[in-house]
């Protein structure tokens, strides 16, 4: 698989009608339809794309959305999410984390605590990590084995990618002097 027709499915998913859930299971269709290598491939770009979501100004950028604060995992969840965006909105914010103002998803949080967000709005996406196991699973039947064949395959795709030094679409990371748009959206909470 290569980037083209890896964004072409991030670009499909992040404009699909439904829930997150009816989403994964048109993005489950679309891999079941092609073999079961692809799935694996389509894993290593999703992860070189998420690694490429670690500057400290996304750090402090989702953390602002999130309250002030942001775990490992649920960063790692939200670059999961802003790969759903697809291509055009995962550049943009890595070129400017600032740009999440301009997110549909982060808008439709503005004003309201979150507490009162439900599961689907949070910028997060962990259950996208896991489709091309899923599917590279069930086509090759190797439900039973712990995803151990699964996680060969993908080590050899990314050793391959490593050898060849083939790269994978990225956007340099530019250090913004802050995120104003966002802390008027997502103001610091103060405890009263």
């Amino acid at each position: 698989m290569d980037d083209g027709t890896f964004w072409a499915l991030m670009d499909g998913l992040s404009c699909r009608p439904g829930d997150r859930h009816e989403r994964l299971e048109w993005l489950r269709g679309e891999l079941r339809r092609r073999p079961a290598a692809e799935g694996v491939e389509f894993q290593a770009r999703l992860e070189a794309a998420c690694a490429a979501v670690t500057a400290g100004a996304l750090w402090r950028a989702v953390g602002r959305i999130e309250g002030g604060w942001c775990s490992d995992d649920g960063f790692d969840y939200f670059a999961l999410w802003l790969v759903a965006q697809g291509q055009e909105t995962y550049q943009a914010v890595l070129a400017d984390p600032d740009a999440l103002a301009d997110v549909a998803g982060v808008r439709a949080l503005v004003g309201r605590h979150r507490r009162e967000w439900c599961d689907d709005e949070w910028p997060e996406w962990e259950e996208l990590d896991y489709v091309a196991q899923e599917v590279f699973d069930e086509l090759t039947g190797q439900e039973d084995d712990c995803g151990e064949a699964f996680c060969e395959a993908l080590e050899a795709v990314q050793e391959t990618c490593a050898e060849s030094e083939e790269e994978i679409d990225t956007v340099e990371v530019t250090v913004t002097a802050g995120t104003p748009r966002l802390d008027v959206l997502f103001p610091v909470e103060t405890s009263s």
